[in-house]
């Protein structure tokens, strides 16, 4: 069995990730995945016979949207929200993130030019990711592979995260799933 083919297995029998990606196929959002830790942390949940939750701090909506207007990425979030009563989220139009990304992270960073983009940018090569239900077919977006996934290994992304951003998040990370083998800076 591939990887791929592990991957979907896991997310189709995982009742709140999959309840997510059921709910935002119907919501019509331009390009968008559920992506990032809550993927890969249902993934090691599922390796490390954890519960199902265990572990995630959010669900990760990403999508890109030409119009990068804060009216409408809160209109989004708010549809999104009443669709997912209970279910911590966090939504976000990638095409507007380096209008804001300066003032929360101290770095300027170019204008995305797709969500895909914006994916392969995330700190962690594991965790950059994403996930979308399209008709009864799930989309795998993994730029950098799923075998570290399964491997349990953490990798530095260093397209822009920064040393002290990824040791924090790992460390956080290691607290929860001792068993991950996470590569130096």
């Amino acid at each position: 069995m591939s990887y791929l083919e592990k991957i979907i297995g896991i997310l189709q029998n995982n009742s709140r990730i999959y309840y997510i990606l059921e709910e935002v196929e119907k919501m019509d959002l331009p390009n968008w995945y559920l992506g990032g830790g809550c993927i890969t942390q249902s993934i090691w949940n599922s390796l490390c016979d954890n519960n199902d939750d265990y572990g995630i701090k959010d669900y990760d909506i990403v999508y890109f949207d030409k119009d990068v207007s804060f009216e409408k990425e809160t209109e989004y979030i708010l549809k999104i929200r009443e669709a997912l009563p209970g279910i911590d989220t966090d939504v976000k139009n990638q095409a507007r993130v380096h209008l804001w990304y300066h003032d929360v992270f101290a770095q300027k960073i170019d204008p995305y030019s797709s969500v895909e983009e914006a994916i392969s940018s995330w700190p962690t090569t594991v965790a950059s990711i994403g996930v979308r239900k399209v008709n009864e077919e799930l989309i795998v977006y993994a730029p950098f592979g799923l075998e570290d996934l399964f491997s349990l290994i953490v990798r530095p992304n260093k397209i822009q995260v920064t040393q002290d951003i990824y040791i924090t998040k790992t460390k956080r990370w290691l607290e929860k799933w001792p068993q991950l083998k996470v590569v130096s800076w």
